[in-house]
């Protein structure tokens, strides 16, 4: 039976918990009732597990109020709620179709403006342009303001812009190290730290040095400096800094991936579940990452729930990188759930549509999904042909430099080989152990080789006994 309050319910479903916090904290409520409400929101964002149902006696009215409010006090704060202002503003000076509110709007935040906001670059080039339609138009007083905040911000814009430029010029071999493992980062790790941790420079270029800090941990697997950086960043989402729900669903997202490479798995789940609460262009990233923790901690219904949710989504986004990720997820999720052979015709059939652009994203990902659909169904015989066919051993052997790294693939080959007669017990044997020695060094990825061992197990259990696991 639909609940009185359900529209209520849905919007303070899709509140966050430092959305809450905020307004706790800033709340001044003499109404005793809605300070209750508030609570109430709060506490469920906070125990995303257990909902508590709103009370339905209460006046209808006081949770449309109620509502209002958060509403208005979220977008009072929120950055991109500001830089959409402060484009929309722009279009109307450029037009000259600005209204004479809207430019004491503006004149007020001149005047007001604190260092270290967080879209300055934008607000700068704003009153920039903005002092240009006031000196054709002989407004001496007006001009003077713009005109003093932008020879008293000057300095600040072109640091601004500078370190703009260089963050551009670091994330080109960040990204380079990620995706071809050809260059190193490392080297950028104390300059972006400088700037993510200056008070005084915009927020956006201090957001920007943490997102790619955040691939140089993950490329070189330093996580514990991250986790300092992160706890510092939500006290300053607390407090309502940096806000936007785009934001926050972001920090979610990479709060998950931390969590799970400390195998905090319970953790790592509750920021997923955070981090797809809303819908922008990362949606699809967000719900592959939660997948894959709900498949790390064996939670293989929950996270099919959450892809065939994501489906729709899933097929519209433009992010190639996102959708071949989604797909391998599911036909992993297909094959968590027994569905073997949907799980290969799933595969089969975008192999079919997107061949290049698997191979140009995230192919070890995808045939990695593809190649355990065939080897739970016994098509030993098939998977060989599609390695060969795809010559993946050949581009698991440039692959196999990425930090990240499991030989998936090259087990798949082996054990199908083995079944296959092609290979001897023995040489199985010592392929995989050699694999697990080299993994020994790096707990985490050992313990990945070792749960891949498992799954795999009863195909090999001979093999299995043989290393000791059985």
């Amino acid at each position: 039976m639909r609940s009185k309050l359900q529209k209520f319910t849905d919007f303070a479903n899709g509140l966050l918990p430092h959305e809450t916090h905020y307004l706790i904290e800033n709340q001044q409520f003499e109404d005793k009732i809605k300070l209750s409400i508030l609570e109430r929101i709060h506490y469920n964002c906070l125990h995303i597990d257990r909902f508590t149902p709103f009370d339905e006696s209460i006046d209808k009215r006081k949770y449309s109020n109620l509502k209002s409010w958060i509403t208005e006090r979220l977008e009072a704060i929120d950055v991109d709620v500001q830089f959409e202002w402060m484009s929309e503003m722009e279009r109307q000076i450029v037009t000259d179709s600005i209204h004479p509110e809207s430019e004491k709007i503006l004149l007020r935040n001149i005047r007001s403006y604190q260092s270290g906001e967080y879209y300055f670059i934008k607000f700068y080039e704003l009153v920039r342009t903005y002092r240009h339609f006031l000196l054709i138009r002989m407004r001496y007083a007006d001009h003077e303001e713009a005109d003093n905040f932008l020879k008293k911000f000057k300095p600040a814009y072109e640091h601004s812009r500078e370190v703009n430029e260089k963050i551009h010029r670091a994330t080109l071999d960040i990204v380079d190290q990620y995706s071809k493992q050809t260059s190193e980062s490392i080297q950028w790790e104390d300059w972006l730290t400088e700037v993510f941790y200056d008070e005084n420079l915009d927020g956006q270029n201090r957001y920007l040095a943490l997102v790619r800090l955040t691939f140089i941990y993950f490329n070189y697997r330093r996580f514990e400096p991250l986790r300092e950086k992160f706890d510092y960043l939500d006290g300053l989402f607390l407090k309502g800094i940096f806000y936007s729900k785009r934001i926050l669903l972001n920090y979610y997202s990479n709060r998950l991936l931390l969590h799970s490479k400390f195998n905090e798995y319970e953790k790592a789940e509750y920021y997923g579940y955070l981090s797809v609460r809303g819908k922008n262009s990362d949606y699809i990233h967000y719900v592959n990452n939660l997948s894959a923790v709900l498949m790390r901690e064996k939670k293989y219904k929950e996270a099919f729930a959450v892809m065939k949710a994501a489906l729709p989504d899933a097929k519209t986004t433009h992010s190639f990188h996102n959708k071949i990720g989604f797909v391998a997820f599911y036909i992993k999720c297909l094959n968590h759930n027994h569905q073997y052979k949907s799980a290969e015709s799933y595969g089969e059939n975008f192999l079919g549509a997107y061949r290049k652009e698997i191979f140009a994203y995230r192919w070890h990902l995808f045939f990695t999904a593809l190649l355990d659909a065939l080897l739970q169904q016994k098509k030993y015989g098939k998977l060989l042909d599609t390695i060969k066919k795809y010559d993946l051993l050949s581009r698991d052997e440039q692959y196999s430099k990425k930090a990240t790294y499991l030989p998936t693939i090259p087990w798949y080959q082996s054990i199908a080989a083995y079944k296959t007669g092609e290979l001897g017990f023995k040489n199985l044997l010592d392929f995989l152990s050699q694999s697990l020695l080299q993994t020994e060094p790096e707990p985490d990825r050992h313990q990945l080789l070792l749960d891949f061992l498992k799954e795999v197990s009863s195909h090999i259990p001979e093999a299995y006994q043989g290393l000791g696991k059985g």
